[in-house]
């Protein structure tokens, strides 16, 4: 993560000096909707219309947040709709770079930018802010639509199903006040907690946050264990959201965020659940398992400082998930 200040890039991973060695995210900037008939979303202005080939999506593989977009992309079918380029998993003193590596990173197919800051200052010049992904770039009005992620796998849920004819919908209304609790206590103590305790820089502030997230991890084993999904039997964003996390946990969370009272694997039902939506169609595609854990343990010298890569268990994703 990264910063521009009056025009000027900075190294600056996350502020825990003003924050008594707490980590805390930044909010996103650019908050607009596409929507079906360009009609205004809940933020943002109005102009951003459901249309095959007009929006671009910039993505880390690394990420979970740019992940959920990945995925949210491939299980709605908009991948003939919306293009993407992804960023380089080493994330250094420039931020997020389009270098190439030869496996998954693609330099910028938009515009051959070098650095992921010169979307924001193209959409925005005299921008000051941190630089993350994803960005969703409308080619028509030559802007960033929006940079937050769970906006936009609401956007992929439901805007283009007259173009894509998929409808399926992983936002159902009738379920929508039974999802916000499960997000919020999972983002706040999970999704974001993970990250709460590896930038932690005072024993205090590790232990406000590992301790909620274990608490929540034995939360959702049991909520697991008589339901398939979060919501039961419907598999809804609140399972992407959370899997995404999930994914990175056992190769990157435990070890380098010193999140290690337990893994993912210890969990019987949380680990046959990774498994199990991992082999829905099209998600195993949207992994990068490589970029994953060289990004992590690469980018974030202040945690590694000699940027060793850990060998790391084999993987047992594709595993039969042991689920009914």
């Amino acid at each position: 993560m990264g910063q521009l200040v009056d025009g000027t890039w900075h190294d600056v991973w996350y502020d825990t000096k003003s924050t008594g060695g707490a980590f805390k995210r930044a909010d996103a900037a650019f908050r607009n909707w596409i929507t079906a008939d360009g009609s205004a979303g809940p933020s943002g202005r109005a102009g951003f219309k459901a249309e095959g080939g007009r929006y671009h999506l910039y993505v880390s593989y690394a990420c979970p947040w740019a992940h959920r977009t990945l995925i949210f992309r491939a299980i709605k079918g908009l991948g003939d709709h919306i293009d993407i380029s992804a960023v380089h998993p080493d994330m250094l003193s420039e931020g997020w770079t389009f270098e190439t590596d030869g496996n998954g990173a693609t330099g910028d197919r938009l515009f051959g930018f070098d650095f992921a800051r010169e979307v924001y200052t193209k959409a925005m010049p005299d921008m000051s802010g941190r630089v993350t992904v994803p960005i969703l770039w409308d080619k028509v009005q030559g802007t960033i639509v929006s940079n937050e992620s769970s906006e936009i796998i609401r956007m992929f849920n439901s805007a283009f199903d007259d173009l894509t004819g998929n409808r399926d919908d992983y936002w159902p209304e009738h379920l929508r006040d039974d999802i916000a609790p499960v997000n919020d206590r999972i983002y706040n103590t999970v999704n974001n907690g993970v990250y709460k305790a590896g930038f932690a820089t005072t024993q205090e502030a590790y232990d406000a946050a590992v301790y909620p997230l274990f608490d929540t991890l034995d939360w959702l084993e049991a909520r697991l264990a008589g339901n398939r999904y979060l919501m039961g039997d419907v598999l809804t964003e609140a399972d992407w959201r959370l899997w995404t996390t999930l994914l990175r946990f056992d190769p990157v969370y435990h070890l380098h965020f010193k999140c290690n009272r337990n893994r993912i694997a210890d969990y019987q039902n949380l680990s046959g659940y990774l498994r199990e939506l991992y082999q829905f169609p099209g998600v195993a595609e949207t992994v990068n398992m490589e970029h994953i854990v060289r990004h992590y343990h690469y980018s974030h010298d202040s945690i590694n400082p000699h940027r060793i890569l850990p060998i790391n268990p084999v993987s047992t994703l594709e595993q039969p998930h042991g689920r009914g």
